[in-house]
């Protein structure tokens, strides 16, 4: 039998009379942060705690829609608005802002980085011009806040390969880049040559720079041919988790696993479901 007690405390709670929305959720957090009615597991959490949780969540978010899954985009755009609100919600505690300022904020950044819609500047201008113009802004930002070097305000927290981008297109925006695509090819079969010659002759710790190296390079490359680096590898990461599991589903019909099986079988199966794909 249900606990009436409980069932009746959960109807009447206050925070179900609160209008649907922002309005909960933000009333929600505030409760779970509470010291002495919250969730001692909310209460206890920090920025640095919930920071990994509000990448994943951003990953997970940027998964639903390579995959074209909108009912479930749904819910990981709720689940990373909960990390706004969370971070926010510790901000006030501390008395830095609120959601508000937050919301706030990115409004006023939002009107001021496209004056060609919310100012008096001319909409007719092509998306290129748009991008230039909006770094243009960036660029000023950046400057009232002290940021005057290049790379400033770059997060290091970003993902390695997606900052070694930022990186390579905030240089090059003052000039500091290879002028035509064969160069950057030329680089890489430089710093690939190079990391053969550390795997050869050098320790650990070299072969782990050239290979820094080499894939800064590659992300170079990506950048200068226009292709997005991180969704190209999460496309061969997604293409080679579909082929090993044709390969699984292969060896399993004879009453087999990948570990009872070896490399040149493996590979044989693999080269079966590639064929598979291509005459798709």
């Amino acid at each position: 039998m249900p606990d009436t007690a409980k069932t009746a405390t959960a109807k009447t709670d206050p925070i179900h009379d609160v209008p649907k929305g922002m309005d909960q959720l933000l009333a929600i957090m505030r409760r779970l942060r509470d010291p002495e009615t919250g969730c001692p597991w909310d209460v206890e959490q920090t920025y640095a705690t919930i920071a990994p949780y509000t990448i994943e969540e951003a990953y997970e978010v940027a998964d639903a829609i390579e995959r074209g899954a909108m009912d479930e985009l749904r819910g990981e755009l709720g689940d990373l608005l909960l990390q706004v609100v969370f971070h926010s919600q510790m901000a006030e505690e501390e008395g830095h802002f609120s959601f508000a300022d937050v919301a706030d904020e990115v409004a006023s950044k939002m009107i001021s980085r496209h004056p060609h819609v919310f100012g008096d500047e001319s909409r007719d201008k092509s998306a290129d011009q748009q991008t230039v113009d909006w770094e243009k802004v960036k660029a000023a930002e950046r400057a009232a806040k002290g940021a005057s070097g290049v790379l400033d305000d770059v997060a290091v927290g970003l993902p390695a390969l997606l900052r070694a981008v930022k990186l390579q297109k905030r240089a090059a925006r003052v000039g500091f880049d290879w002028p035509s695509t064969d160069q950057v090819l030329a680089k890489m079969q430089e710093e690939a040559a190079e990391l053969v010659e550390a795997k050869d002759t050098l320790g650990q710790a070299e072969v782990e720079e050239e290979m820094g190296d080499l894939l800064f390079v590659m992300a170079n490359l990506a950048r200068h041919m226009g292709v997005d680096p991180e969704a190209a590898l999460r496309g061969a990461n997604s293409k080679f988790t579909r082929r090993f599991r044709s390969i699984e589903a292969a060896l399993a019909t004879e009453g087999k696993t990948p570990a009872d099986s070896d490399l040149e079988e493996m590979d044989a199966l693999w080269n079966v479901a590639k064929a598979a794909e291509k005459s798709l």
